[in-house]
């Protein structure tokens, strides 16, 4: 879900050319997400097997990760640890809004309304351990490197950012500023032969708001994060304003007797101290290609012709790119 900052933030706009020879941190919940979302049949259902296994993952994962390495990118996909306790009321309201709307497309497919039910459809999507470990051992026969958050994926991302490992992460929330990513991209695809890529600099959002990164977390913290509701009526220009007159979250609490279901500095914390893992390393492989054949085509019934196809992609580094060496092992 992530905090609605839109209204106060501007993204600048990219080319993919930009990112050429650049790490690209992947909130890979996030990302997968989309895809469980997004690839479907036309009446809503996931793409699946002939053993009924959902696989619009593994689609998503093979063409979104040949693509960026053929643009010359180098993704590394980051996944969610433990997630902090505060969450649960979140996952709590995604758990109704998915039963409910399963419910609706069930329905909607009773009826006929093909439409109707693909719409429901995209709000059931679930990230089960299976589609986890199996999303995980597709990167290890790509030979893309992965790294297990202890945390929030999202706060590994931008540590990693933050740390000079990764140019920036690849997310559609803006969390990872909040978590300190330096740089984020957003819209990280092709549609329809053209791209919508979004920069956010955390330097220049803070410049143009006039405010600390700190008061950008207190902001998060009125209108509503992943882990707490925020304050009625309290939207990301009404915070910005608040914040700005009062300097802190604490300040505005006192000024104008807010109750808070969650100690702000709690919540400070979550963005400002998260837990990381430091230990990790980045490399880059050459394919197995005979693995994710089998993987793909031969336990999810996919197509060789298109897997290889893709696989293909992984060879077209751009001409600037003196060998495979430069990136492979």
């Amino acid at each position: 879900m992530g905090v609605k900052f839109r209204d106060i933030i501007s993204p600048e706009s990219i080319k993919f050319e930009q990112l050429e020879s650049k790490i690209v941190a992947l909130d890979a919940a996030n990302i997968i997400y989309q895809f469980l979302s997004s690839i479907r049949q036309v009446d809503g259902t996931p793409l699946m097997d002939q053993n009924g296994n959902i696989t619009s993952h593994f689609s998503g994962i093979l063409y979104r990760t040949s693509s960026l390495i053929e643009k010359g990118i180098r993704p590394v996909y980051i996944f969610d640890g433990t997630s902090d306790i505060l969450k649960k009321g979140t996952q709590d309201k995604r758990r109704e809004v998915k039963e409910e709307s399963q419910k609706k497309m069930e329905k909607a497919l009773e009826e006929g309304r093909i439409e109707d039910a693909r719409k429901y459809a995209v709000r059931t999507s679930r990230m089960s351990p299976k589609i986890v470990e199996g999303s995980k051992k597709l990167l290890e026969l790509l030979g893309v490197p992965y790294i297990q958050a202890r945390g929030e994926g999202e706060a590994q991302a931008s540590y990693m950012v933050e740390n000079g490992d990764a140019w920036c992460v690849g997310s559609q929330d803006y969390d990872c500023i909040l978590f300190g990513a330096t740089k984020m991209v957003r819209n990280l695809t092709i549609t329809g032969g053209k791209s919508n890529l979004e920069l956010i600099d955390l330097k220049k959002v803070l410049e143009n708001l006039g405010i600390t990164r700190e008061q950008l977390v207190d902001i998060a913290i009125l209108v509503g994060t992943d882990f707490n509701l925020g304050v009625k009526g309290i939207g990301a220009k009404t915070g910005l304003k608040l914040i700005k007159e009062h300097e802190n979250i604490f300040n505005v609490i006192n000024k104008l007797d807010i109750e808070m279901e969650v100690e702000p500095e709690i919540l400070r914390n979550i963005f400002l101290k998260h837990e990381v893992e430091p230990d990790y390393s980045l490399k880059w492989k050459s394919p197995d290609t005979e693995g994710v054949v089998r993987f793909l085509c031969g336990d999810h019934d996919f197509s060789e012709v298109r897997v290889l196809s893709a696989l293909d992609k992984f060879k077209k580094i751009d001409n600037k790119q003196k060998s495979l060496k430069d990136w492979f092992g």
